[in-house]
């Protein structure tokens, strides 16, 4: 869609940017709404997409307009707590500053998890600073709004019982006769038993519903307020004007039956934040620096560019840099996925967050904070876990409608039983207070974030980053996975696959002779000889008189003997008869293989076969995919013979060879042409056209480059294995999605017509507020521990690696 402001794309993106903004308090899924409504008119914010899971924001605003201090601003003006942008704990943010006066306690709820955030002796609340880690905010806020909503949920009960037990229920169920203490009337004294549940408890709900209003928005909380205080504001009516029926049993165990589903769902939506949370706590908190040749501890956030790290054994890297002394083996696992330890040395590049296994290194800081690694990912899998897919996007819509057709359908359910029966005002209110609270949208809007979620930090744990809910939603649906040959079913580089001795040659000696002399040489085919030469223990050897022959091959001395090797213009220079072996040569030559032609003082005496090797884990990814349904189409500008031989190999399905570079998006058009969904597996650069045309492009091999613009869907490791992992993620997600929407809809049409009493003529059934509260409650409780199932997937290959290592908190 071309930009409103007639710019190009260059200009237009060059007018947005990106952040994703910790906001805590949100209690219910519906609170979203406030958050989206007031940023969503402020000047310069062009976009907002809310988590109540992950208790973030991310926003799309015209930095020229506004900045991140004043959308924090906003987000404290909602009422909830913003600490700045939501990012790892080793990252100092730009924007982090004391909260503004009383900004903590707006937040309601959610100020215990400030003071419980910093860390012993550490600044109070109100001064936290970036090095505390913003990135655990949204974690340790779920936990102590957990712990709030346990609290008030006591206090709730510990006055509802009294209250239940001198009411007429009390009388009626439990055959409670005793008088009412300190000669009370019933009704004052449920009164004083009341107020604490009222005052305390409840409150959350009405500062909830105060800045769902203002911000011109619906939400759960002004359900809740309703119900609960149209009870007992009617009940202190009737018991000031002197007496008479009324609910306050109904409205501190509503209030009870709430706040208990509030504590249950927050810790399963708790649940759906580990995968973010671990990533979160990857990096350590303190790095080692050599300053004058001295080690000093600091913070990783005060760790800068150019700064030398001492990284000793079994501790983590603190950045992401280059090692200038030292040699050790790496555990990378729980940022690239990549499960065998990686050997490093002089001139390596190292990752921030990952594990030195061995030896001691000292590395030369390249990249910190925002711009590591670790925190690209962070970013990338945070921004996906708040984006919307189009489904979501209309029940959040369905979401904010169903809250107002609950409080019309409670107005409505009123007036019809005080016009169409008997019925005294009592029960009338009793039935529209169940329909208020029945019909709670909670578990439509807790439907697919959460299922989101989960998905998401499933993929991230296995090195697999959906970069959002579409791509998420995309991935379920693929019918065609077309893959890239080079780099991708392979590894990209060559590798020898036989050695044919000519007849009285003893293959081990010639191989011996010709890795010597292929050791002067710097050509590719060259090091996979020596390697293969190496793999087999052969004897290492002086070769002299080495001559480069450029286009043809080598020569050189070896052990006294003259030995040639190259290609067939070289045997023909020679002057080289390759007899029996010129058959053999064919037959390789037909089959995809470069041959090395080997002679030994003139004569031939082998032929060495040398492809591009399938990766270990490249039919086991055609294999997955086919359990599947998936049809795998291999594209290479390769000869049709060396595609056939990796297809046949593999049990691939269709090869196209010979396609040049810049035709690779024609070809996966023609796919979508005949109503396949696809999806495009390349390197993320060359492949950059084919990846951005395809219903889903997925970057393979991308390491710690998690930036690739014409992907949808970033593998860190270089494992083919991982495209069905991502399939089946997608999969699941969006089945766990569907069983949630369908529940929470279902469960709607069925509560509301119960609650407001249509079959209690015909049944006497009556559905009491407490009940409703009940049912409500369990509905979203359902709903995020059916998505936390979504963790117990099948997915192929092997578990993800414990994150935890030791002494991961002793320096970098």
């Amino acid at each position: 869609m071309p930009d409103p402001r007639g710019l190009g794309p260059g200009e237009a993106d060059k007018e947005r940017s990106t952040a994703v903004l910790d906001v805590r308090g949100m209690i219910r899924a519906t609170q979203q709404n406030t958050v989206a409504a007031v940023l969503g008119r402020r000047p310069g914010v062009l976009d907002v997409e809310v988590n109540p899971v992950a208790q973030s924001a991310t926003v799309v605003f015209d930095p020229r307009r506004t900045s991140l201090a004043e959308l924090r601003g906003w987000v404290t003006e909602c009422g909830y707590h913003c600490a700045g942008q939501s990012v790892p704990a080793h990252i100092c943010d730009p924007m982090a500053e004391p909260d503004p006066p009383g900004a903590v306690e707006a937040a309601g709820a959610v100020h215990p998890a400030h003071a419980e955030h910093g860390p012993a002796g550490g600044p109070p609340p109100g001064e936290a600073t970036a090095h505390e880690g913003h990135g655990g905010h949204a974690g340790m806020s779920m936990a102590a709004m957990a712990a709030d909503m346990r609290n008030r949920f006591l206090v709730a009960v510990l006055f509802s019982v009294p209250i239940v037990v001198w009411s007429p229920i009390g009388e009626e169920v439990f055959g409670w006769h005793a008088p009412v203490p300190f000669g009370l009337r019933q009704d004052v004294w449920a009164l004083l038993l009341s107020l604490p549940v009222i005052f305390y408890s409840c409150s959350v709900f009405f500062t909830g519903a105060v800045r769902a209003l203002r911000a011109r928005t619906l939400d759960m909380m002004v359900l809740v307020a309703v119900a609960v205080g149209a009870g007992w504001l009617y009940s202190l009516v009737v018991t000031l004007t002197g007496g008479g029926e009324v609910f306050y049993e109904a409205a501190t165990v509503l209030a009870s039956f709430v706040l208990l589903g509030h504590w249950f769902e927050m810790r399963a939506r708790g649940g759906a934040n580990d995968a973010i949370r671990t990533l979160l706590d990857l990096a350590p908190p303190k790095a080692v620096v050599l300053r004058d040749g001295e080690p000093v501890e600091v913070a990783t956030a005060e760790v800068a560019v150019g700064d030398l790290l001492l990284v000793r054994p079994g501790t983590k890297i603190a950045a992401d840099g280059v090692v200038e002394d030292g040699e050790s083996e790496v555990d990378e696992s729980t940022v690239t996925g990549e499960s065998l330890p990686v050997h490093k040395a002089p001139g390596s590049a190292v990752v921030g967050a990952t594990l030195n296994a061995n030896g001691t290194l000292r590395v030369r800081a390249a990249r910190v904070g925002a711009d590591t690694a670790l925190a690209q990912i962070v970013r990338l899998v945070q921004e996906a876990q708040n984006s919307k897919a189009p489904g979501q996007r209309l029940a959040d819509r369905a979401a904010f409608w169903l809250v107002f057709v609950a409080l019309a359908g409670g107005a409505l359910t009123l007036a019809v039983w005080l016009t169409a029966s008997d019925r005294p005002f009592g029960e009338a209110m009793l039935f529209a207070i169940t329909v208020v609270v029945i019909t709670c949208p909670d578990a439509l809007g807790l439907a697919t974030p959460t299922a989101i979620m989960v998905g998401t930090g499933l993929g991230a744990q296995r090195g697999v980053l959906f970069k959002n809910a579409m791509a998420l939603e995309a991935s379920a649906g693929i019918q065609t996975v077309v893959m890239d040959k080079t780099g991708t079913l392979t590894r990209g580089e060559p590798e020898v696959t036989e050695v044919v001795a000519a007849p009285g040659q003893d293959a081990d000696e010639v191989l011996r002779l010709v890795a010597a002399v292929e050791r002067e040489s710097e050509h590719p085919l060259a090091e996979a000889v020596v390697r293969h030469a190496d793999s087999r223990g052969a004897p290492p050897s002086q070769a002299r008189h080495f001559e480069n022959v450029p286009g043809h091959g080598a020569t050189a001395v070896v052990d006294g003997h003259r030995i040639a090797v190259g290609n067939r213009r070289l045997a023909e220079r020679e002057g080289i008869d390759l007899g029996p072996l010129a058959a053999r040569r064919d037959d390789l030559t037909a089959t995809g293989r470069t041959v090395v032609i080997a002679a030994v003082d003139g004569r031939a005496a082998a032929l060495i076969g040398i492809a591009d090797a399938p990766r270990e884990t490249s039919r086991a990814a055609v294999r997955e995919l086919h359990a599947l349904g998936v049809e795998v189409v291999m594209l290479t500008g390769d000869n049709r013979a060396t595609a056939e031989r990796i297809a046949g190999q593999l049990g691939i399905d269709t090869v196209i060879a010979e396609v040049l570079p810049g035709d690779k998006a024609a070809t996966v058009a023609e796919l979508q042409r005949g109503g396949r969904k696809v999806a495009m597996v390349g390197d993320g650069v060359n492949d950059a056209p084919a990846l951005a045309q395809a219903d889903l492009g997925i970057a393979i091999g991308a390491g710690t480059d998690v930036a690739i613009d014409t992907a949808d869907l970033v593998l860190m490791r270089s494992d083919p294995l991982d495209v069905p992992t991502a399939l089946r993620i997608g999969r699941g997600t969006l089945r766990k999605m569907r069983q949630n929407l369908g529940w929470a809809i279902g469960y709607n049409a069925i509560a509301l017509p119960i609650a407001a009493g249509v079959f209690e003529p015909a049944t006497g059934l009556i559905l009491r507020p407490e009940i409703a509260a009940l049912s409500m409650s369990g509905s979203s409780i359902i709903v995020a521990v059916n998505a936390l199932a979504l963790k117990r997937l099948r997915l192929p290959g092997p578990a993800p690696a414990d994150p935890a290592a030791p002494d991961a908190g002793r320096g970098g």
